[in-house]
């Protein structure tokens, strides 16, 4: 009798669990139009959520952006690793729907291989302050998070109110790790 007991509470937990997993997580919204031009710069990383890609830096990550011809925006990522140096990504990105779209696909793989779907990633302008000074960057899944400022320091309030409406949008703030910058 004890076993058929703590097999149902085992079975109830795992079936209870299971449906904690199941909860659907709200749908992803962009902003509802981006300057494309605007947005081009030095973007410095201020938190993120862990990615694999990313795992040797430690300090003064960036992005920098800048308009290629044929709308192409080049994306140059910095950051510095364990041992002191800087370490560098170069890609590219573009549009994704009409000029004033919030949704762009980033790719680093060489550009040769840039006709097959798998090498471009989501990356789709969540939250942006009117001044073009505080953003925040995901993918529908929500499985990456980037908080980028055009400095890299933000103020504890706005930081604060980023952070809640990225809440609402159904974020597990938990993720999130806040980014060393040596200046």
């Amino acid at each position: 009798m004890k076993i058929l007991i703590a097999a149902i509470l085992v079975l109830s937990s795992a079936l209870a669990h299971a449906a904690d997993k199941s909860e659907p997580v709200l749908a992803l919204a962009s902003i509802s139009a981006l300057d494309v031009p605007r947005y081009m710069g030095t973007w410095y990383e201020i938190a993120k959520f862990p990615a694999w890609f990313q795992k040797k830096c430690v300090a003064d990550t960036r992005a920098e952006y800048s308009l290629q011809s044929g709308g192409q925006v080049q994306v140059i990522n910095r950051c510095r690793q364990k041992n002191g140096e800087m370490k560098e990504a170069v890609g590219s990105a573009r549009q994704i729907g009409g000029t004033a779209s919030s949704k762009l696909e980033v790719r680093f793989a060489p550009a040769w291989l840039s006709f097959i779907p798998a090498v471009w990633g989501d990356y789709w302008v969540i939250d942006l302050d009117p001044a073009y000074q505080l953003v925040a960057v995901s993918e529908p899944k929500q499985e990456y998070l980037w908080i980028l400022s055009r400095s890299t320091k933000v103020a504890p309030g706005t930081y604060t109110a980023l952070l809640a409406r990225l809440s609402s949008q159904g974020f597990d703030l938990k993720r999130l790790e806040k980014t060393i910058h040596r200046d």
